[in-house]
């Protein structure tokens, strides 16, 4: 006769899931013993380990709240948004849950969002990951454009024809492009009279848009 575990196994149980929920170091360590057993603890919300730890259902809600948040700010972003501020919302989301959500939460979560044929995917530029929600195509000057703007946010015409020894014609195309899809703004107000191209995917500084940033 199989026995059901006793009050002390749920206890275990629970330290259990709530360590790997609120550490992300011990949560990492968890997903990669996982992985080494050939086990997926996302697989089902009502598998072993979703009933014992509860993993399931996070990213289950965690992938709800990210679509949630990726259609609001879509209307602003053009729907690409840098992975950093994904996790940003969702904190803000999640005050009350108590529960620290990481960057790699959030990719495991959206690599099962893709089994639902969402449309997401998670997109490289130089060293910042971005969450992409819409089936816009990057081309290699796109992803060089957006690059640049890393630093700053926005690019001026002039500076990338210095830096990436393009002609006018072919950053204009470019910049042209990210504007009709929503992913860049411009900004004609600046001192200095130069028109400064934003990219909201790559940068927290929307209210700086207008300043003399």
């Amino acid at each position: 006769m199989r026995r059901r575990p006793g009050i002390g196994g749920l206890q275990k149980a629970a330290t259990a899931r709530n360590d790997i929920r609120k550490n992300p170091a011990f949560s990492a360590q968890f997903h990669e013993m996982c992985a080494n057993i050939g086990v997926d603890p996302l697989a089902s919300n009502k598998g072993f380990w979703a009933e014992l730890l509860g993993i399931g259902d996070f990213y289950y809600e965690l992938g709800v709240q990210i679509i949630e948040v990726c259609m609001i700010t879509r209307s602003h972003n053009g729907g690409l948004i840098s992975l950093q501020e994904l996790c940003n919302h969702l904190r803000q989301r999640r005050k009350k849950d108590r529960e620290a959500v990481t960057e790699d939460d959030c990719l495991r979560a959206i690599s099962k969002l893709k089994v639902l044929g969402s449309g997401f995917e998670v997109i490289t530029i130089g060293k910042k990951k971005l969450v992409r929600t819409v089936p816009t195509e990057l081309n290699k000057d796109h992803n060089q454009m957006l690059e640049l703007a890393l630093s700053q946010g926005f690019v001026i015409v002039e500076e990338v024809q210095r830096r990436l020894s393009w002609t006018s014609g072919r950053v204009i195309d470019a910049l042209e492009t990210l504007l009709e899809e929503g992913l860049a703004m411009i900004n004609n107000g600046h001192k200095d009279g130069k028109c400064r191209y934003w990219f909201p995917c790559v940068s927290f500084v929307y209210s700086s848009i207008g300043s003399d940033t």
